[in-house]
């Protein structure tokens, strides 16, 4: 196979080449929800919350491969790394299929999310290697409009693949997905980052990053919110499917809905970028922190109280779960660029550590909310009432 590609893609290609290597992280997530429920019953049984952990345990490897896939495609190419990271990703997707236990599948899932982190990270690297400025935006831009529809039908996908072939398919499928993604780079995308322009990769340089990132406050803080909005995001996903089985018996309607909150949230960043230069990303931050505080709280002591008839309170829990997507929608991008303003000389080591470090505290968030579920939405509401209220005052810190 000749992978020497010379030639430039087009825009357009190239934006839904990108949307594609982007979707890998949300299809692996979204498309295991509805698997939840078989997963328990086969390989834990006895503690059937256990099977949230196939979520998190997948994020954890995501943040973890952040901090490196970076800074080692700026060593070794933006195509190598991506490939290796998708090689790693295909072989644990294989080890996950035939998992004979609980615990096995976990390894397996967070060696799963490292590999992923290339594809995922590596790509924005590739996008920043050939386009800058609004030309830069505009190209993420479109990508993320295309990447936004896959949590919206990738629930839908794995109750397809559950229902003709079982839940251990998905991981097949998963495979299938990242090798078409990886023949389409190797055969059309061409290495943007030269021989000579390529940095060696240096331990000692990637601790003096983590070491000055964390020295600015600000970016302290930014990392702190953003680690409240993940954990909430994650607790929420961690969360939703039980939810909608055990709770409110909607478990075969579950893809449709989740299709139509993804739809929903997904304007946020429609709202965002009308909003973010008059009234500024902190600000607007700060606000949807709070909105998410208060929604939460009105969630949390009405649906508990009782006050609702059934229907209503699924209608209640279904907006509350909307706002919370949205609210993420409204702030990861914002604190991203609040946490890279201090460290622009470094801003693709600064993005992988701000990046790690953020996801792997939202898991360590995270996972206690969804082992505490106990047939109601009352755990995961409370954190999130508790997390957006401490990411509110957090951002009031920041002047």
């Amino acid at each position: 196979m000749n992978t020497s590609v010379t030639q430039p893609l087009g825009q357009r290609e190239f934006v839904a080449l990108i949307a594609m290597l982007f979707a890998t992280i949300a299809f692996s997530i979204d498309s295991m929800l509805p698997a939840l429920p078989q997963i328990a019953a086969e390989l834990s049984p006895s503690a059937p919350n256990r099977a949230q952990l196939i979520i998190t345990s997948f994020v954890l490897g995501m943040g973890l491969g952040t901090l490196v896939a970076g800074p080692l495609s700026d060593s070794f190419g933006r195509r190598n790394i991506i490939v290796a990271g998708a090689a790693l990703y295909c072989l644990a997707a294989l080890a996950a299929c035939f998992a004979p236990s609980l615990e096995t599948l976990l390894m397996a899932r967070v060696v799963q999310g490292l590999g992923a982190a290339g594809p995922r990270v590596v790509s924005l690297a590739l996008v920043r290697d050939l386009y800058s400025g609004r030309q830069m935006a505009r190209i993420v831009s479109f990508a993320m409009m295309i990447f936004t529809l896959v949590p919206a039908i990738a629930p839908f996908l794995g109750q397809i693949v559950i229902d003709q072939a079982g839940w251990r398919a998905l991981f097949v499928s998963f495979i299938v997905f990242s090798v078409i993604s990886i023949l389409w780079t190797l055969l059309r995308q061409p290495e943007s980052l030269p021989r000579d322009l390529r940095r060696p990769f240096q331990a000692a340089q990637l601790w003096a990053a983590l070491r000055e990132v964390l020295s600015h406050r600000l970016i302290r803080l930014s990392i702190a919110a953003q680690s409240l909005a993940f954990g909430s995001l994650f607790a929420v996903l961690s969360s939703i499917q039980p939810i909608f089985e055990g709770t409110f018996d909607r478990a075969e309607s579950f893809p449709a809905y989740f299709a139509l909150i993804a739809v929903l949230a997904g304007l946020s960043s429609v709202l965002n970028a009308a909003l973010v230069v008059r009234l500024g990303m902190r600000r607007l931050v700060t606000w949807a922190f709070g909105g998410l505080a208060l929604l939460s709280l009105f969630a949390l002591v009405t649906t508990q109280s009782g006050i609702w008839p059934p229907s209503f309170a699924f209608a209640v829990y279904f907006s509350w779960t909307v706002s919370v997507f949205f609210a993420v929608g409204m702030t990861i991008g914002n604190l991203n660029a609040l946490g890279l303003e201090p460290v622009g000389h470094i801003a693709g080591m600064a993005a992988s550590v701000i990046g790690s470090v953020s996801t792997v505290a939202s898991v360590l968030l995270a996972v206690p909310v969804g082992l505490a579920f106990d047939g109601t939405a009352l755990p995961v509401m409370a954190a999130v009432t508790l997390f957006s209220f401490v990411a509110y005052l957090t951002m009031r810190r920041i002047d």
